[in-house]
């Protein structure tokens, strides 16, 4: 088995195993033992960081953009070689099967590539002038300043470097405070940056008390950048503390996605596709597939074969068994929330078909569920589940399960599967999110936005956006001979 490594936050050039607050346990979800721990910061730590990011933001910005560019893609690489070893202890800290955390992990490899290359294409634009030609219009991005990113534990690889190597990119110094449960994969992450050459106080991590540690640094003067992934209530409070210092804010929040899938659809690889994607992380992805909306003449057949699928997923301890479909959620508070959502279903509210409840023995499991035809004001179809839970619900014309596709203020992700043209142009236009996928559920890479609208947040990473999202516009005009 892999061993957990000594966890240590990164503040300036210092590498610090002892937190002013003491220490937290890191528990295996899988198996509810302790496989370490980390330090807990203290303020004056968290000052020390401040400190750090705000001194080393003048040199890093300053930095030729081929320079920071060639460090960011050598930390690339290094995430690359090391893949099979940070996967092996993602598995450890959060129980993500051994496939999708290698996965993650070396597609987060391929964001840092291309967010790097940003550094050498963002070069600004000359715009014409109206009067003569003796005027010269130029504007340029210019980095925002230091960064607080703050990231949860459901990608504690993919989230942390998409933020990362955005504002580095940009020219930014940042502050990264992880999820308290996944502290090895960003300090592994940040080992790649810091053996690739990355210069002191660019870069810092640290771990903690989730409210003091981001209440401390967004109040501090230092940093003109969030970045805050997970849910809509902490994002609102987030974002009210960041507009007291007139911060720039980026939230990607909480979502409820809707499947569309019309008559026209091809079965089996609709509904491959659909369980496969439900239960990935257990369910536990913000653009997760939940509210499956379903043609009412293939709506029993979906039912049947959706649930008979999720009966055949291998459920266990991941990092035990690299064959295993779907870990354990993230803790107990999960598997509780799962079980106060089966609490609320049965007649008009809902039928558990498959699933509905813990699964014996240690570890943090749930049974993938499929709950039919939940009613429109049932928590299933109103609340984000989290967790490996799947609603479906007939419907009679594509007008209408737009309309309940977009009843909710959730607009992150929505997804269709159809065979029809038209159907396919509609739902492309018609479905409320940031991001809608036709037929696949692909919506993440490197070169496109990701980002959602309403509840689910504003503003956008990955793609130039995920560079342009740590830089602010600045136009210089120059007359180029006096009047």
């Amino acid at each position: 088995m892999t061993a957990y490594p000594t966890i240590k936050m990164l503040i300036g050039s210092d590498w610090v195993a002892d937190g002013g607050e003491g220490s937290m346990p890191i528990i295996n979800p899988a198996d509810e033992q302790k496989v370490g721990s980390a330090p807990k910061a203290s303020k004056e730590q968290l000052d020390a960081a401040l400190a750090a990011a705000g001194e080393a933001f003048p040199v890093w910005s300053n930095t030729p953009a081929i320079e920071r560019y060639r460090i960011i893609r050598r930390a690339a690489d290094l995430l690359r070689e090391r893949a099979e070893v940070i996967a092996r202890v993602m598995t450890l800290e959060m129980g993500k099967p051994h496939a999708q955390a290698l996965g993650e992990t070396k597609g987060a490899a391929d964001l840092i590539d291309f967010l790097a290359e940003e550094a050498k294409r963002q070069g600004g634009r000359l715009v014409p002038v109206r009067s003569n030609n003796l005027l010269e219009q130029r504007v340029t991005q210019e980095p925002v300043g230091p960064a607080i990113l703050l990231t949860p534990w459901n990608f504690p690889i993919n989230l942390p470097a998409k933020k990362i190597a955005g504002a580095l990119s940009a020219g930014c110094s940042a502050i990264l405070k992880p999820a308290e449960t996944t502290p090895a994969c960003a300090q592994m992450l940040a080992e790649c940056f810091v053996d690739a050459g990355l210069p002191s106080g660019v870069l810092n991590v640290v771990y903690g008390d989730p409210a003091m540690i981001s209440e401390h640094l967004i109040a501090s003067p230092i940093p003109r950048k969030v970045s805050f992934t997970g849910s809509t209530a902490v994002g609102r409070h987030l974002g009210a503390l960041a507009a007291q210092g007139l911060k720039r804010y980026t939230p990607e929040l909480g979502g409820h996605a809707p499947v569309v899938i019309g008559e026209s659809a091809d079965f089996e690889r609709t509904v491959a596709a659909c369980a496969a994607t439900k239960f990935r992380n257990a369910g536990q992805v913000c653009v997760s597939p939940t509210r499956f909306l379903v043609a009412r003449g293939i709506y029993d057949k979906f039912v049947a074969e959706f649930s008979a699928r999720s009966q055949k997923l291998k459920v266990g301890d991941a990092s035990k068994d690299d064959s295993v479909d779907m870990g354990p959620l993230a803790h107990a508070g999960r598997v509780a929330a799962m079980e106060d959502l089966m609490s609320s279903m049965g007649g008009a509210q809902g039928e558990i078909v498959s699933g509905g409840s813990a699964i014996e023995g240690p570890g943090h499991f749930f049974a993938p569920t499929i709950i039919a035809a939940p009613s429109p004001d049932s928590r299933m179809m109103t609340e984000e589940p989290f967790g490996p839970v799947a609603g479906i619900v007939p419907y009679d014309s594509i007008e209408e399960a737009v309309g309940i596709a977009n009843s909710l203020r959730y607009g992150l992700a929505a997804y269709a599967f159809t065979s029809s043209l038209d159907e396919s142009h509609y739902l492309g236009n018609s479905l409320r999110a940031g991001m809608v996928a036709i037929n696949h559920f692909a919506v993440g890479s490197p070169e496109t936005p990701f980002g959602g609208t309403g509840d689910s947040g504003f503003g956008s990473e990955s793609g130039v956006e995920g560079y342009l999202g740590y830089t602010e516009t600045k136009l210089v005009t120059v007359a180029k001979s006096a009047p």
